[in-house]
């Protein structure tokens, strides 16, 4: 019986040392590839372009958002 527990402790030991060698394959090929072209929310000048609002999309943003209050406020009574 001990016999057998010392087999299957060697077999597992070996399937861990197989799985930890295909994860670091795998773990290398994706590390191989780098990515092509500029980092994702990058301008070419390199620096993140801001997202504002002109003058008219934020009155209309207040507008609607004033329309939705006054909605929900109605429906809270």
């Amino acid at each position: 019986m001990t016999l057998d527990i010392h087999r299957i402790l060697a077999e597992l030991k070996a399937e861990r040392d197989r799985i930890d060698q295909a994860i670091a394959a795998i773990g290398s090929i994706g590390s191989r590839r780098g990515r092509r072209g500029r980092p994702p929310g990058r301008s070419a000048g390199g620096r993140k372009r801001k997202r504002r609002l002109t003058p008219e999309g934020r009155k209309r943003l207040s507008e609607m958002m004033k329309k939705r209050w006054a909605e929900r406020r109605r429906k809270a009574t």
